[in-house]
C-alpha cells in the first residue's frame, strides 16, 4: 500500500477539485522511501475530470522538502512547484505481458488501473520523487570538493609515508 493513498472511484468523479495534504506520518513514510532527509508540507490540488472510461488530472504540485547536498551531505531545503497532468487510463488487455511496447509521447504521463479505484495519492507521490534533483548541490559543494581533492586531508594520506615492499 502507498505512503499516501488517497483512493478515488472513477464512476463519482467528473469535473471535481480534490486537495490533498499529506500528514506528518505520510510525509515521514516519503521521505524513507525517497531516501531524502524529510518532507515538510506535501499538497498537493487537482481537478479530475472523464474522458471516456479514462480520468484526467490537472493541477499544482506543492512541497517543501529537505535533501542532503550530493557533495557535501549538508541539509539543504527545497521548495517544490509543479504542474501536475497525467490520465488514468483502464489497463490495457491489447499486448502480452512480456510484449515490448512503444508508448508515444502523449501517453508517457498515463496510469493504468484497474476495477474502479484510482490511487491520486501515490501519483501525486511520484510526482514528488520525479521532481526531487539527486544531484543537488549547496553552496559549500565546491569547499567539500577542493576538500576531496587535497591528498594531505584524504584517508590515504597517512598511508602515502609507509613503505611498502620486500626487505
Amino acid at each position: 500500500m502507498s505512503e499516501f493513498a488517497r483512493p478515488f472511484d472513477v464512476r463519482q468523479l467528473d469535473h471535481r477539485a480534490v486537495q490533498l495534504v499529506a500528514d506528518a506520518a505520510e510525509r515521514a513514510a516519503l521521505a524513507k522511501r525517497f531516501d531524502i532527509v524529510r518532507i515538510d508540507r506535501l499538497e498537493a490540488e487537482v481537478v479530475l475530470e472523464r474522458d471516456g472510461e479514462a480520468l484526467s488530472a490537472t493541477g499544482t504540485l506543492s512541497a517543501d522538502i529537505v535533501q542532503s547536498c550530493a557533495v557535501s551531505a549538508e541539509d539543504l531545503p527545497v521548495a517544490i512547484r509543479e504542474p501536475l497532468a497525467f490520465r488514468f487510463v483502464p489497463a490495457g488487455t491489447a499486448h502480452a505481458p512480456d510484449e515490448e511496447i512503444e508508448l508515444a509521447e502523449d501517453e508517457l504521463d498515463e496510469i493504468e488501473f484497474t476495477g474502479t479505484t484510482v490511487d491520486l495519492g501515490e501519483a501525486v507521490a511520484q510526482s514528488v520523487a520525479l521532481a526531487i534533483d539527486p544531484f543537488l548541490t549547496g553552496p559549500d559543494a565546491e569547499a567539500a570538493r577542493a576538500l576531496l581533492k587535497d591528498e594531505d586531508a584524504s584517508p590515504f594520506a597517512a598511508l602515502k609515508g609507509l613503505k611498502l615492499g620486500k626487505d
